[in-house]
């Protein structure tokens, strides 16, 4: 599958979590060839092992992890969309319009906003990557 979005799921802030195994983290997740990031911020669970781990990653620097690794996220899927302009690719548009726009998904998971056409919701349709 050439044309494939694989995305990655990662934990930041996670306890213990030092400066240099997040700059680990973000450099390994940098050299994959991935095209997005699903980042979620460690909150604490009750009744968890991990409540016990020291030390206790600081809420905002968590945050800022996360930004950093959003930040990269978006540059790796600005990356993989530009590989496929100029490409037609089949796109399912969501029924519903959202301040005159409507978005759908490319076959390969490149998001499109486009002005609504009731004609289009819920169809899928060709689209040229410009």
């Amino acid at each position: 599958m050439p044309h494939c979005a694989i995305g990655v799921d990662v934990i930041v802030g996670f306890p213990s979590e030092s400066d240099a195994h997040f700059r680990e983290t973000y450099d390994f997740l940098h050299s994959l060839d991935v095209s997005y990031l699903h980042v979620f911020t460690y909150s604490e669970r009750d009744n968890t092992h991990a409540l016990t781990i020291q030390p206790v990653v600081p809420v905002s620097v968590r945050q800022e992890r996360n930004k950093a690794l959003r930040n990269l996220s978006h540059k790796k899927m600005s990356y993989f969309t530009e590989q496929h302009l100029g490409q037609t690719r089949t796109v399912l548009f969501e029924s519903h319009g959202k301040d005159g726009m409507m978005e759908g998904y490319t076959d390969n998971y490149i998001k499109i906003t486009t002005p609504f056409r009731q004609e289009w919701s819920n169809k899928i349709v060709d689209w040229e990557l410009r």
